[in-house]
């Protein structure tokens, strides 16, 4: 009986921490697809001392559910974390001809809309957290997603976390706090990422992982890329210079080669 009881309590806590739902947006009568995950340490959460929320956006074809690495490595720092669905069956196919950056365009703004429309009406709705300074993950396309609102120079905007995102320049302002982590099997478009100088003059820092592969940067990708992208965000937000974030994962370079010789 009592390991029955362990079971409810359990599948209980799981149900009040995980919520999926459509949300309406009807300015642009379109439905939006999240996944709301509450931090673990739920219970400090108040009006006078408000939780950090997180909002993921996927990477286009991949489910906004495929990023449970990271949404319960943010859960276990503390924040409500928001996993969002940008594309609608009755939407128009992401292009890949032509100038990218003009037919994708049309792409980014909607996902930007639609991120800024969700900080207005979840922040209305979860008064214990702080929406007010917001973070930004994305992943690939959901990253172009993530930029093209930071280039909109939102207030809210505290820091924007990109994985591999290719397409949308990256904004160049200290008010924001910026991480893009790299694969290697793609490189970003011109001028997308900061130069070494501009890094130093705004703050941002851009990390790239060996062997690391664009497509992997999911649930389904493998455990050692899983955390390694954790570690480095964890240590990102706990305060680390770039130069000790790229100069660990020059360390890990060094030792994964050595591993295979």
């Amino acid at each position: 009986m009592s390991y029955l009881k362990s079971i409810v309590i359990i599948i209980t806590c799981w149900l009040n921490s995980v919520n999926a739902e459509n949300i309406y947006d009807e300015a642009r009568d379109r439905t939006i697809p999240v996944e709301i995950v509450f931090p673990n340490n739920i219970e400090l959460c108040s009006t006078h001392v408000k939780c950090p929320v997180a909002f993921i956006s996927a990477g286009y074809g991949v489910s906004h559910t495929k990023y449970t690495f990271l949404s319960k490595q943010f859960n276990q720092l503390g924040y409500l974390v928001i996993a969002i669905g940008h594309e609608l069956p009755s939407d128009p196919a992401l292009s890949i001809s032509g100038n990218l950056y003009e037919t994708r365009s049309e792409n980014w703004s909607r996902g930007a809309k639609t991120l800024d429309f969700l900080k207005n009406f979840l922040s209305k709705r979860y008064i214990n957290y702080d929406f007010e300074n917001l973070t930004l993950i994305g992943h690939s396309n959901g990253g172009d997603i993530s930029a093209w609102l930071g280039n909109e120079n939102k207030r809210y905007i505290e820091k924007i976390i990109t994985l591999d995102h290719r397409r949308v320049r990256l904004p160049r302002n200290s008010d924001f706090q910026i991480l893009s982590i790299r694969a290697s099997d793609f490189p970003a478009d011109k001028g997308v990422l900061p130069t070494a100088t501009e890094q130093e003059k705004y703050g941002s820092c851009v990390v790239s992982i060996a062997k690391a592969k664009h497509n992997d940067i999911t649930d389904f990708g493998p455990e050692w890329l899983k955390e390694r992208i954790n570690s480095l965000i964890n240590n990102y937000l706990s305060g680390f210079p770039c130069s000790k974030l790229t100069k660990t994962e020059q360390t890990n370079k060094v030792i994964d080669t050595m591993r295979q010789t």
